[in-house]
């Protein structure tokens, strides 16, 4: 790739500056373009929204100007972001993006007369209202095109949608859309859902060096194009970046006629962000926990096999599990552990060495999962191949977000034995069922038998 010349470079910089002076002789209402020509460098300059931390920056001041308010809360949101903007200097020198924030902020602050001292209470979003409930047919249509709304687009003489539930959490631990639950490797980047709607993908990083134990650290949700109701966003989060936006500062689906149908609402600030895209009857719940990420989504089965044309979905995890050299059984880590705790002696690889036995990390995952589930289970195992107590809370909320977003309460909990059902596969059931088939024809074949004598 060649890189622009510096002259390119400063003539590029020479036209961001002029469009910041543009803007700032418009009013308070530049904000909003400030963050569309930040956006723009962004797109052209992507390692500015990773390295440079902008892209927090700019949806930050995003968001605290959006409302129109007394001119104060406009200098005071502008110094913070010039804080912000400031933090970045060590990685961000030479782009691009961070000259034409500093030059515009200075625009900005001497078209509204804002001192550089003062206030500078960071920038935040307040809490959207709850959603609305669902109201009849002829108001709910206001919102935006019937196709816009998943349910109210259905037949009406159809079957009611059945909804499914995907869950990606601690170390990492995989509950899939059939209910199967995974322990994995999956060290680095790895798709979790691709179908013509939306795509996810996560990157995990290993959680002790050496440990085959991996957590998420970043997580990308690409909202594809869908008719009138929304354009394409994407929501991109990272250890301590969770966004109450989507990644170009807006926080619904565009300007489309049901734009509304696609938003993000943060739950708890930097720690909770619900995304909600009704018209794809879709719930997803990205939580921060610790120094890592956890993934809950809801979703239609007709959603979630709707594949595009050639696309290769075996590495879906949520759709296919992990592959199989990539699951951990951590039933025999716990074996392992429960010998070691009994012969009264530390074992390398187990958590002993982190600071938790089997008998204390059972013990505080008690405190939060009072029922023994692979929730429990997976608890346990994060203790003790981590020793870090952020994986209690972390499934925790997993389990959490499955009473909310799973359409089954009988299916809340799974037990290894279910684990066992799910992964002996369509083969190893039908083996059991030939095995049961046998079995009776056997006892039948003596019964006959008996008779006859």
């Amino acid at each position: 790739m060649q890189w622009p010349s510096v002259t390119t470079r400063e003539r590029s910089a020479e036209r961001a500056r002029a469009g910041w002076t543009v803007m700032g002789e418009r009013g308070r209402a530049s904000a909003l373009d400030v963050c569309r020509v930040l956006a723009v460098f962004l797109s052209l300059f992507p390692g500015a929204s990773l390295q440079c931390k902008i892209l927090k920056c700019n949806s930050e001041f995003w968001a605290s100007t959006s409302n129109s308010g007394p001119e104060e809360e406009f200098c005071t949101a502008l110094r913070a972001y010039n804080g912000c903007v400031r933090r970045t200097a060590r990685t961000c020198r030479g782009d691009l993006a961070y000259h034409s924030a500093q030059h515009g902020i200075e625009d900005l602050m001497s078209q509204h007369n804002c001192s550089k001292e003062g206030p500078t209470s960071q920038p935040h979003t307040p809490l959207p209202p709850p959603p609305p409930p669902l109201l009849p047919d002829s108001q709910e249509r206001s919102d935006g095109p019937e196709v816009c709304h998943y349910e109210r687009s259905l037949h009406r003489n159809t079957a009611p949608p059945n909804y499914t539930h995907c869950g990606f959490f601690g170390d990492p631990h995989l509950r899939t859309f059939g209910d199967d639950f995974q322990t994995c490797k999956v060290e680095g980047a790895w798709p979790l859902i691709h179908n013509k709607y939306l795509s996810v993908q996560v990157t995990n990083t290993p959680v002790v060096p050496g440990s085959l134990a991996t957590a998420t650290s970043k997580l990308t949700i690409i909202f594809k194009n869908f008719q009138e109701c929304v354009d394409q966003k994407m929501y991109h989060a990272e250890t301590d970046e969770l966004p109450a936006a989507f990644a170009d500062g807006s926080k619904n689906g565009g300007d489309r006629h049901g734009a509304n149908t696609l938003r993000v609402v943060e739950k708890v600030p930097g720690q909770q962000v619900e995304i909600q895209a009704r018209y794809i009857g879709t719930t997803i719940v990205v939580r921060q926990v610790g120094r890592y990420l956890t993934f809950a989504v809801r979703m239609p089965e007709e959603v979630v096999n709707s594949v595009e044309e050639g696309d290769d979905q075996d590495l879906y995890l949520c759709l296919h599990g992990c592959p199989a050299n990539q699951r951990i059984d951590f039933r025999s880590l716990k074996v392992r552990a429960a010998e070691a705790h009994s012969a009264g002696r530390i074992r390398g690889g187990t958590a002993a060495a982190h600071g938790f036995t089997y008998q204390s990390a059972k013990a505080r995952c008690k405190e939060r999962l009072p029922v023994e589930d692979l929730y429990f289970q997976s608890c346990v195992f994060d203790l003790i191949s981590s020793g870090d107590i952020n994986f209690t809370m972390a499934a925790y909320y997993a389990f959490e977000d499955v009473k909310m977003l799973h359409s089954n309460s009988k299916r809340y909990h799974i037990f290894e034995k279910d684990a066992f059902m799910s992964n002996a596969g369509p083969r190893g059931k039908g083996f059991l069922s030939l095995l049961f088939l046998n079995v009776l024809a056997v006892l039948l074949w003596v019964e006959c038998c008996t008779v006859h004598l």
